[in-house]
């Protein structure tokens, strides 16, 4: 982004904040950061998650930075919670540069923890069947807790134990690993390799059977 950019995210940001209250916490990521694990370069009411100016990327950042930028769209009013347990209302807006790339990320996070337990308490009151509720997307403090919600969701996508997983349930879940944007995290593939028991040189294999599968799907 440029310093032009920047100044006029973190002024609305600043102007959200203010209007919101302390329940709403607005950020500003830089996807063209030359350390993808300090991605926020503004924030408002970081009280919200726990994240603080510098710290890292959420999945909807991990993904924008693996992705095709010109390909991405907004992502508007969706549930997201926090490891603390607050249940957020999210929206996720691409700033882009005169070419139509991505270039930066602007957040609004809402904790509506309290509003929905009195929602689902009137629902429950004047309701006459339960509804389906949403699962809430995780916001994780720090890359370190990004790659272990990653590699979770690996494991239940696999559907299988790790100690039980055959190759190709392996190279499966290093494939969701990989469209997530996993390895883009500094250090991660000591840290993947470790948990599924393979070396490095047969996680490249992996990775390449993975993309070649993607190809001939």
């Amino acid at each position: 982004m440029t310093e032009t950019q920047l100044d006029f995210y973190k002024r609305i940001a600043h102007a959200l904040a203010l209007q919101f209250g302390s329940g709403c916490e607005v950020v500003v990521h830089d996807l063209e950061s030359a350390d993808p694990s300090h991605s926020i370069v503004a924030i408002e009411n970081g009280h919200v998650t726990g994240r603080r100016l510098g710290d890292g990327p959420s999945h909807v950042v991990l993904e924008a930075l693996h992705a095709d930028g010109a390909q991405l769209d907004d992502r508007l009013s969706y549930l997201t919670r926090t490891a603390d347990g607050k249940i957020l209302k999210s929206s996720t807006v691409f700033i882009r540069d005169d070419d139509g790339r991505a270039v930066g990320i602007f957040a609004i996070n809402y904790d509506i923890t309290v509003l929905r337990a009195a929602n689902d308490a009137i629902s429950w009151l004047v309701g006459t069947e339960p509804s389906e509720a949403r699962e809430p997307e995780p916001i994780v403090r720090n890359v370190a807790d990004l790659l272990d919600d990653l590699i979770e969701q690996s494991v239940e996508l696999v559907g299988t134990p790790v100690a039980l997983m055959t190759k190709e349930e392996k190279v499966r879940a290093i494939r969701y690993l990989n469209d997530t944007g996993a390895f883009l995290i500094t250090k991660s593939g000591p840290k993947v390799c470790k948990f599924f028991g393979i070396s490095k040189y047969t996680l490249y294999s992996y990775l390449d059977e993975a993309k070649n599968g993607e190809k001939n799907a």
